[in-house]
């Protein structure tokens, strides 16, 4: 049975250290969304979808947009969505700590508001819901600039 020759070391084959390291953000993006990031009262984990559905939803998308641009070596899609997903994190994460420390302020008492408050915990999601988004901005950030080489003046002459 004859097999096909595949050039693994192929410059067509070849994934720069850069566009693997927004891969990997991406990925870390999309994962991070499903690990603990609050935990109301010490009774469960809340994870982003429990946190704010259609927001998590949007940062799904953006994970998948990204790894679709660095599969399909598209430059400035991933340049933009890899600070566009480090915006919406941050975005989450002052909306989230926002909603924590609001969340119980219609009580009159400051001092039931504030033990109230500190049950609700940040977890360790957050850590990787950050690091994904900095991984993906750290690929496109180090990216090489394709020079223009212009076309030599021997092709020129010889046209004429």
């Amino acid at each position: 049975m004859p097999t096909l020759p595949i050039k693994w070391k192929s410059a067509k084959n070849k994934m720069r250290l850069n566009t693997l390291t927004s891969f990997c953000g991406f990925v870390l993006l999309i994962a991070a969304l499903y690990c603990p990031l609050l935990r109301p009262f010490h009774i469960f984990n809340m994870d982003a979808f429990g946190a704010n559905k259609p927001y998590a939803m949007v940062l799904l998308l953006v994970g998948v947009v990204g790894i679709l641009g660095t599969v399909f070596n598209q430059i400035k899609l991933t340049r933009f969505v890899a600070w566009f997903s480090l915006a919406l994190v941050v975005l989450f994460y002052i909306g989230a700590f926002l909603k924590v420390h609001t969340s119980f302020s219609f009580i009159p008492f400051r001092s039931i508001d504030a033990f109230l408050t500190r049950q609700i915990k940040f977890k360790w999601g957050w850590y990787l819901i950050f690091a994904g988004p900095l991984l993906a901005v750290a690929g496109v950030l180090f990216e090489k600039k394709r020079n223009f080489i212009p076309p030599s003046p021997q092709n020129e002459q010889t046209k004429v």
